[in-house]
């Protein structure tokens, strides 16, 4: 049985769980809060009053599925499909850059701890924006191995570091990668600039390169200057979902995905994090390399950002590259070294 509430983020262990709320507007209150964004759902805030650094996992070893367990929404040539419909609408001018997505999912172990989980990918897949966030009560329980930076707040300054661009190697990223990766650096600078000082947005870093356990990718870095009197909300309403895995334009990405995906994705492509509202700072992941209990299932998302270069057995095996190693810790897996 899954133990009392908490949440590792951010280095920190919160505990002490005092209250939950949909409302964002809270964030702008007081205390430390767990903030978990659903790219499909309500917003959950939970404020904890038992704040210190987290600690090495004390309880059982992660026990996870068969690795013949998994199955996928969409199989090889359904993604496929996906893929040749979006690169249609592209033909047609509708869209540029549409992130498709496929959630795979497999029973869940007797007794499963998300915490245990968190613990496993930790060590496993160490990841810079990881986050554990479990609350029994409220039906959450997520751990997240993610990369890629979706907000970070620090008073009135705000930075996103998108991914788009994932290749096995430094040196094999292609001309497309990098195509991505500019379209949505000017959606995210768009985005900002609904909430930022006029002139204020930047981009201090386009194209670096990032070694992950088993890939890399390309990230780049935008920041911007906050207007006087802006919300955590109006904040979350310029920029959600992350424009890194939904595509450009944003509104027409969405309405696209939802004819192609068969199932909501819950948490995953939406953002997971903390923000101290008595400090004013906070930091939100985006959703991706994330696992998530629901109905006596453990689920997990994999995908990649379709643009008129794609191919369906490219970008097919992108995604299988994405899950790959993430699989194998959830299944209990050896995985070697992690660089």
């Amino acid at each position: 049985m899954a133990g009392p509430a908490l949440a590792v983020l951010g280095g920190r262990l919160l505990t002490d769980l005092v209250d939950v709320t949909s409302d964002v507007s809270a964030l702008d209150g007081t205390g430390v809060w767990a903030v978990v964004l659903p790219f499909d759902g309500q917003p959950m805030c939970a404020r904890f009053v038992g704040v210190r650094p987290a600690v090495p996992w004390p309880g059982r070893p992660w026990d996870g599925p068969s690795p013949d367990a998994w199955t996928t929404t969409l199989d090889r040539t359904a993604f496929g499909r996906g893929v040749v419909s979006i690169r249609e609408s592209i033909a047609a001018g509708d869209v540029y850059q549409v992130n498709l997505t496929r959630r795979l999912s497999a029973p869940l172990p007797v007794d499963a701890d998300v915490a245990a989980l968190g613990a496993a990918l930790a060590d496993g897949n160490p990841a810079p924006y990881a986050a554990v966030v479990r609350i029994p009560d409220h039906g959450v329980h997520i751990a997240s191995a993610s990369p890629e930076l979706f907000l970070r707040r620090d008073g009135a300054r705000i930075t996103s570091s998108p991914i788009k661009g994932t290749a096995a190697t430094r040196h094999s990223f292609l001309d497309k990668d990098r195509a991505e990766n500019v379209m949505i650096v000017d959606l995210v600078r768009n985005d900002f600039g609904r909430v930022c000082e006029y002139g204020s947005v930047t981009v201090p870093a386009l194209w670096s390169v990032e070694s992950h356990p088993g890939l890399c990718h390309l990230v780049s870095t935008v920041e911007g200057q906050l207007r006087r009197e802006v919300t955590w909300g109006d904040v979350i309403a310029a920029t959600f979902p992350p424009g890194s895995v939904t595509g450009a334009p944003k509104i027409a990405a969405l309405e696209l995905l939802r004819g192609l995906e068969p199932l909501p994705r819950d948490v995953y492509c939406g953002a997971v994090g903390w923000v101290d509202a008595d400090r004013g700072i906070g930091e939100l992941n985006v959703a991706i390399r994330t696992f998530w209990f629901d109905e006596g299932m453990l689920h997990f998302g994999t995908g990649g950002a379709i643009t008129w270069d794609s191919t369906p057995g490219g970008e097919w095996d992108e995604t299988e590259l994405k899950a790959r190693r993430l699989l194998r810790v959830a299944s209990g897996q050896p995985v070697g070294a992690t660089t």
